[in-house]
């Protein structure tokens, strides 16, 4: 169920401040795509600077102003379920080195509240709401309330999440306009099993007469 979003809410998002939402999975810690914003989430979660933080999307239309999309894109995406994948794409232009620089990992979102969060605010972090080393939170509140109590503001905004495992995150490489120059790799299994990415890229290729690239 879509959560009510304040006003005091958007406006310290938009300030730069961090905001706590709800996905499919875990909670996520967002912010503006802005180097002072991401100075804040890195210092929020304590997280080094040479690990990129992921992109929260509406849709793919929000992710074009940002990466490089073929059909391919959409047609993984709609082979699983939204929200459980997190792919690496190309960057229309660099970006801030903790978002990859030339390389976004974008999420498109799931989750009607923060469906409603990135529509009024646009695209945001969408790293997991912890401190870096520490479980993730199972709750949005919970979240919340560990990094309140380090000292830290942050904005909330409620919403259920399921738990498990987070999003899986799959490196999608083109090195050529054509989609047989296409290769992925999993880098990190989460929500869906790696065995079902591949069987479905495997799935893909032979279909098109394509040679598998993993």
């Amino acid at each position: 169920m879509e959560q009510a979003i304040s006003d005091s809410a958007l406006a310290l998002v938009s300030a730069g401040a961090c905001i706590i939402y709800p996905t499919s999975t875990q909670p996520a810690l967002g912010c503006i795509l802005t180097s002072a914003a991401l100075d804040n989430l890195y210092n929020v979660k304590k997280r080094p600077s040479e690990m990129p933080v992921s992109v929260g999307v509406v849709d793919l239309e929000q992710a074009a102003n940002l990466v490089e999309l073929t059909d391919d894109i959409s047609e993984i995406l709609s082979s699983f379920p939204e929200g459980s994948l997190t792919i690496i794409l190309p960057a229309k232009e660099p970006l801030d080195a903790r978002l990859g620089t030339n390389k976004i990992a974008i999420r498109v979102v799931a989750h009607p509240t923060a469906k409603a969060l990135l529509r009024a605010c646009g695209p945001l972090t969408a790293t997991s709401a912890n401190i870096s080393g520490t479980p993730p939170a199972a709750t949005c509140e919970a979240a919340a309330e560990t990094l309140r109590q380090a000292g830290h503001e942050v904005a909330l905004v409620a919403g259920e999440t399921l738990g498990g495992a987070p999003s899986t995150l799959i490196a999608w490489y083109s090195v050529c306009d054509l989609p047989d120059c296409a290769s992925i790799e999993v880098l990190r299994e989460g929500i869906v099993p790696a065995k079902e990415v591949i069987a479905w890229w495997k799935n893909r290729t032979s279909n098109s007469g394509e040679t598998p690239g993993m």
